[in-house]
């Protein structure tokens, strides 16, 4: 009997999919896929040392149009092409028992305009990205429908990759969520104004990738979504806004709802109970009418129960997981002192992490700790 056994519980989703434990590696953007989408060789390596523990593996986002890209070395699901490298991906992560999960996305305005063809970047109104280095248009009703359905197309590439099952990305700033939030979307047609308008193309795209699982999958297929719970800009979206939203996807028989915090502790700032934290106000929200994954800062393996102390059954580990590939068969052998928390200059190679990603960290001071 070890204090981690909570840990190491079943799970089965409302689609009939189960995981093995209730640890979820996060989708991390690692820079390393080929320069078409195409899955690389560092990439299946770099899933291969991290596969063998998480009970779940949601990949890096995969672009669904190809306007929607948004890093260098993103994988792609947005032709058919993608579908034999994609096969190769999920065969490398289930081969350990994980389920393999394909996040898909449109980066929308925050796409950089070199990666988008034409430099034509979108997004729901006319609007600048995040840093300021993009103006991009408003797409038309038109276009906003065909995305849509590209969300779709790609879901039903990932059923035949052989994957396990699609999140939704409407979390981080990407497309779904500059469609939500009334900073990014100031429409007056059917996709913007009310609250209620703010939520159709997010709920039009959860109804698309449903239909395709219906149509194509012959094998229980999961369906989640990720968000992001609040905004720090005004008008952006509220903790009341996101339990709006919440009740929204309720109702359209979701496998989990995925949380994105960058710390699972951090506090509301406005709607809801402010000074609270989020994921403690969404849990009691959500009154378990679906799995909620909570995820962000968590290392260690008491920190991740104490998380599970909230009533969340799934925790998504990111940032800890590039760090210490072997984190699950670590706490299960009971070896959590051996856990690895911080980078050292020399784990490059070690820790099987892709050149892209290694300088894209090495570049980014205080993403990740490193060790003295």
């Amino acid at each position: 009997m070890s204090k981690y056994d909570k840990l190491f519980e079943p799970i089965t989703f409302k689609s009939g999919v189960r995981a093995e434990n209730r640890i979820v590696m996060a989708p991390m953007t690692h820079y390393s896929s080929n320069d078409d989408g195409t899955i690389s060789d560092a990439e299946l390596r770099y899933y291969a040392e991290r596969a063998k523990g998480p009970g779940m593996v949601v990949t890096a986002c995969a672009n669904v149009t190809e306007n929607g890209k948004a890093f260098t070395g993103q994988p792609g699901a947005h032709t058919d092409e993608m579908v034999e490298s994609m096969k190769k991906l999920a065969q490398t992560i289930q081969q350990n028992g994980a389920k393999a999960v394909v996040q898909i996305h449109h980066g929308g305005r925050e796409c950089p305009a070199e990666l988008v063809p034409g430099g034509d970047v979108v997004s729901a109104s006319e609007t600048d990205s995040s840093d300021g280095s993009v103006h991009a248009r408003a797409l038309t009703g038109e276009e906003t429908a065909e995305i849509v359905k590209a969300f779709g197309e790609a879901t039903r590439r990932v059923i035949e990759a052989g994957f396990d099952g699609v999140e939704i990305h409407g979390a981080n700033g990407y497309l779904i969520q500059q469609f939500f939030s009334p900073y990014t979307n100031r429409r007056e047609d059917e996709w913007g104004g009310s609250l209620e308008k703010r939520l159709a193309f997010p709920l039009a795209v959860v109804d698309a990738v449903k239909k395709a699982v219906a149509e194509y999958a012959d094998r229980p297929f999961l369906v989640g979504y990720r968000l992001s719970p609040e905004e720090p800009y005004e008008p952006g979206i509220t903790m009341d806004d996101t339990f709006a939203l919440l009740d929204a996807l309720m109702e359209k028989e979701l496998d989990y709802v995925h949380i994105s915090l960058q710390h699972f502790w951090s506090k509301a700032r406005r709607g809801g109970e402010p000074g609270r934290p989020r994921m403690e106000q969404i849990v009691e929200h959500v009154a378990g009418r679906v799995p909620l994954i909570g995820v962000g800062s968590l290392h260690t393996g008491d920190e991740v129960l104490k998380a599970m102390e909230t009533d969340v059954p799934l925790i998504a580990l990111g940032r800890e997981l590039v760090m210490e590939p072997h984190w699950v068969e670590k706490i299960k052998a009971g070896q959590e002192d051996a856990i690895q928390t911080a980078l050292r200059k020399d784990d490059r190679e070690r820790l099987v992490i892709p050149e892209p990603l290694w300088k894209m960290i090495i570049s980014t001071p205080g993403w990740f700790p490193f060790a003295e």
